[in-house]
């Protein structure tokens, strides 16, 4: 199936469609290829009197409906071997007719409704289908919300320039496909740059939760080497499948035991003490066997 470089890839799964009957169905990746291929497919299945209708559903959902008649009537061009069954071809000759009604009724109502025109000294390029401007394009740029947004229409002007057959080049202009480049590359970087801020963020309020004390802290009614060479078993000698029920340092623990215990008079615990006690090293600081808690 040969394809024609469309601009909006309007489609949507089975279980998203809000009208099944003529909303193109991908159920995979939407790219140019699956895309082409799904609208010849549901060509191939409308009957003869569902085309007008379809023609209208889809004119209205893209937002350039002249360039995507364009787009359409080249993909049946190129794929017109598709339609050579008798109840196709009147199909194939259907579509043209629908196609070229849809451009006099555009032609029709710009000349009732004339929009304002791009001045020429700010045209980048032109080619048969439309011209390209890189002022329009910031401005559009400057509508969009988010980021994907902004990326994908980029990506599709860069695409459909690379494609188009330009017969005008205004010289006076910087190159309309680096320009859009160079502005895609800036909104990338800004991507980038704000989700990096971001995360900075994200990780100064967790560090920020963790630095701030429990204002409940739990009473030990023994000796606190009771509690430490607990944690030290989860931490040295313990181990489900080779790894430690808990992986921090021995800093990180202690910091753990001094914000969230108390000793039995109510006191806070001393960091260097239990420093110590966690210390693999210092055994003599672990309980007697018949104190200990086994885990």
């Amino acid at each position: 199936m040969q394809t024609a470089p469309f601009v909006e890839l309007l489609a949507v799964p089975q279980a998203q469609a809000n009208n099944p009957l003529f909303d193109i169905i991908i159920e995979d990746k939407i790219n140019i290829q699956n895309y082409c291929n799904a609208l010849i497919a549901k060509i191939l299945v409308l009957r003869p009197s569902e085309l007008p209708e379809f023609i209208n559903y889809q004119f209205n959902l893209v937002k350039k409906p002249e360039i995507w008649l364009n787009k359409f009537e080249k993909l049946l061009a190129n794929n017109s071997e598709q339609f050579q069954a008798i109840r196709n071809h009147s199909k194939f000759i259907k579509l043209y007719t629908l196609i070229e009604k849809k451009r006099t009724e555009l032609q029709s109502s710009s000349i009732k409704e004339p929009a304002a025109k791009t001045p020429k000294r700010l045209i980048n390029a032109e080619s048969e289908e439309r011209y390209f401007s890189f002022s329009e394009v910031k401005k559009h740029i400057a509508t969009l919300t988010n980021y994907p947004d902004k990326i994908l229409y980029l990506n599709e002007e860069i695409c459909e320039y690379k494609q188009s057959e330009v017969y005008f080049i205004n010289n006076k202009l910087l190159d309309y496909k680096k320009q859009c480049k160079a502005l895609l590359k800036q909104i990338q970087n800004e991507k980038i740059l704000k989700c990096q801020l971001e995360k900075e963020q994200l990780e100064e309020k967790s560090k920020m939760a963790l630095e701030i004390k429990p204002s409940f802290k739990i009473q030990i009614n023994g000796p606190i080497n009771i509690l430490t060479d607990a944690y030290k078993q989860m931490m040295y000698e313990v181990k489900p499948n080779g790894t430690p029920y808990i992986q921090y340092k021995i800093k990180e623990v202690t910091k753990f035991i001094c914000d969230n215990y108390i000793d039995e008079h109510g006191n806070e615990l001393s960091p260097l003490t239990i420093r110590t006690y966690l210390s693999p090293t210092r055994s003599d600081k672990d309980p007697n066997n018949d104190w200990k808690i086994k885990l």
